[in-house]
């Protein structure tokens, strides 16, 4: 059931895209397809409701499903670090594309709940799994990192001959860095990462279109104020909390309603598609009262929206993959399809991205709810 619409999976309000504050680049391709060959989804075992958080927070039940649509969330174990989640979604997408971990020759990470400041946590990943041809980093665009890792590995990817293949991970543990008292941040949260292969695709198929933004003028919106150059970590810091995730939810809020219909817009217009083509959207997994605000403006109405922000919360850069891999588990995407990929969050940064849907080489397992059943090695 969907929580923004109380109807399985399509919203279908048609909107505009007029009185755009910023127009953004669209990247077409134009060399070779690369596509989606396979995903993976890893979440923690434990899983945490509304009631464990809400006391703490100075809010109900009720309270939390009524803003945010989430009634519950998983956390990472002591022992789990990003790296650990990483590896576990990753051997799962692997396995689904049919594709061996020497084979890989870039792992991108996007997270902003990295293991360490350094070393990258791509490091530990390639590692972990054995992919030692891959060349392994970071990238950190916060809630959108996902989308823009995703556009960086395939335009790497789509400039190389032969059999080439790519990495793209998203992964976040936030339970880490929320002040459990803050309602504003406490409640919103899940640990957990996706992640897709990538590889050449037939030239009907696969990733055709991406689009990028930063307002780095509003960059304030979403922040952990300490930790690092700017305002190194202090006894002072720590007194003040100021370790801690912080967000303006209402101006976050009027950011993603000011730019991501015009990105979304220009990116359809860029290459000549017409919404009523789009037939699913998997956009980051924020807020289902944020989201259901901003759908109608979006002007899809051939599409499906997926959500697995009820069960899961708002899993950071992960959402989006980890929302992918349970559609495509579900069998919900036809080969095809046109899948609209949208992220949003600190920076402020929004990513798009439109693939025709490959099928998988190997359907794998059918989407099953104990997703930790893979075992992870705790460091």
């Amino acid at each position: 059931m969907n929580p923004l619409t109380g109807r399985e999976h399509a919203l279908s309000t048609p909107g505009s895209h007029s009185n755009r504050p910023l127009t953004t680049g669209v990247t077409i391709r134009s060399i070779r397809s690369i596509g989606i060959l396979g995903t993976g989804a890893y979440l923690p075992p434990t899983e945490v409701s509304n009631d464990e958080i809400a006391e703490r927070a100075g809010v109900t039940d009720e309270w939390i499903v009524r803003k945010t649509g989430i009634r519950s969330r998983r956390r990472a174990d002591p022992g789990q670090a990003t790296s650990d989640l990483a590896a576990a979604a990753a051997v799962r997408a692997l396995e689904q594309a049919g594709v061996g971990p020497e084979e890989l020759a870039y792992i991108v990470v996007a997270t902003s709940t990295p293991d360490h400041p350094q070393p990258s946590t791509a490091s530990i990943v390639q590692h972990r799994l054995g992919a030692v041809n891959a060349a392994a980093f970071d990238l950190n665009a916060v809630c959108s990192g996902f989308v823009y890792a995703l556009t960086v590995a395939e335009r790497m990817l789509c400039t190389e001959p032969g059999e080439r293949y790519g990495l793209v991970i998203g992964a976040d543990i936030y339970s880490r860095i929320l002040d459990y008292s803050d309602r504003r941040t406490a409640i919103l949260f899940g640990d957990g990462a996706g992640a897709v292969v990538l590889g050449p695709a037939p030239n009907d198929r696969g990733i055709f279109a991406t689009s990028l933004l930063t307002r780095g003028d509003q960059h304030e919106l979403i922040s952990v104020p300490a930790g690092g150059s700017r305002t190194p970590t202090s006894v002072r810091t720590l007194d003040e909390g100021l370790q801690y995730f912080r967000m303006d939810g209402r101006r976050v809020r009027e950011f993603v309603q000011d730019n991501l219909p015009g990105a979304v817009g220009d990116l359809l217009a860029g290459v000549g598609l017409d919404p009523r083509e789009v037939r699913h959207v998997v956009a980051h997994q924020a807020n289902a009262v944020m989201l259901r605000e901003v759908w109608p403006s979006l002007g899809l109405p051939e599409a499906s929206f997926h959500l697995a922000l009820e069960s899961y919360g708002n899993t950071g850069a992960a959402s989006v993959p980890i929302t992918l891999d349970l559609a495509h588990r579900d069998g919900s995407l036809a080969d095809g399809d046109v899948v609209l990929l949208t992220g949003f969050g600190g920076g402020m940064s929004v990513g798009s991205a439109l693939t025709r849907w490959l099928p998988t080489r190997h359907a794998g397992p059918a989407r099953n709810p104990a997703y930790a059943a893979a075992p992870v090695q705790s460091r």
